[in-house]
């Protein structure tokens, strides 16, 4: 298979597809321990040619199995597998997923009620502005940085610089994390409706709405979480070897890449 790395509308979708396939063939081999504590996984090259995937799908399937604590990567020598799992808890830079999801629940979602009664007009403006570049926006980092940019501006909107250097803190983690969800759990559409329905609550100044808004934002954030992490599906799948151009599909005959009915 040789996926384009353009992220075009069209092409998206078939990245996301393959990428979430070559993760779970790798994880699920290191989950039945075909490679062993220790053992380094294959090079990228030879990757690249067994599962006909472009290097940048392979190194971002790497770098999940790294965030999940399966395996670690190690400068001019490979990647090595550290344990056979299931992996519970995720780490987004300095930060572990329970940790983070912890004090995002206490922070950001009083944050959001503060920030419906104090918001002004200059900050539902850059709020609105961010909500249309991110619905326009195709390239997965640039969609990732911006949304890491729009909690930062809710924060700012409550105009208590504490909670603007709370969340700038953890600003790195935080686009870590979401480009992990969007890469292996399709959050993309579903984060953008998610930030308008918070911005429409500030907009009415309804600290009772924001609340909930948020809430519910980081409700599905640990959702989707969770499903990537502990899905047997994802873990037990192999690949079949592919044919040109063809995705890679698990034993079942299902793409790896069908996501969960509620996370549609």
């Amino acid at each position: 298979m040789n996926l384009s790395d353009s992220q075009t509308a069209g092409e998206a979708p078939k990245r996301v597809s393959a990428l979430e396939a070559v993760l779970g063939h790798l994880r699920g081999a290191i989950e039945r321990g075909e490679y062993a504590v220790g053992e380094k996984l294959p090079s990228e090259a030879e990757l690249c040619r067994r599962l006909e995937v472009s290097r940048p799908v392979l190194r971002e399937a790497l770098r999940a199995l790294q965030t999940m604590g399966l395996t670690v990567s190690r400068t001019g020598k490979g990647t090595f597998v550290l344990a056979h799992g299931p992996v519970e808890d995720p780490t987004f830079g300095d930060y572990s997923a329970s940790d983070l999801l912890e004090v995002r629940r206490h922070v950001e979602i009083p944050v959001a009620g503060y920030a419906a009664l104090r918001r002004t007009p200059e900050d539902l403006d850059h709020l609105a502005h961010l909500l249309e570049r991110m619905e326009r926006e195709t390239d997965t980092t640039a969609w990732v940085a911006m949304d890491t940019l729009f909690h930062l501006a809710v924060a700012r909107a409550a105009q208590n610089p504490v909670f603007r250097r709370v969340i700038e803190e953890i600003r790195d983690a935080l686009a870590r994390q979401s480009a992990f969800l969007n890469d292996l759990g399709g959050r993309r559409e579903q984060s953008n409706r998610e930030h308008q329905a918070i911005v429409d609550a500030l907009v009415d100044r309804s600290e009772h709405e924001a609340v909930a808004a948020m809430t519910h934002h980081l409700a599905r954030v640990e959702s989707t979480l969770t499903t990537i992490v502990r899905s047997p599906r994802r873990a037990a799948g192999t690949v079949r070897e592919p044919a040109a151009g063809s995705t890679p599909r698990t034993d079942t005959g299902t793409s790896p890449g069908t996501k969960n009915d509620n996370e549609s």
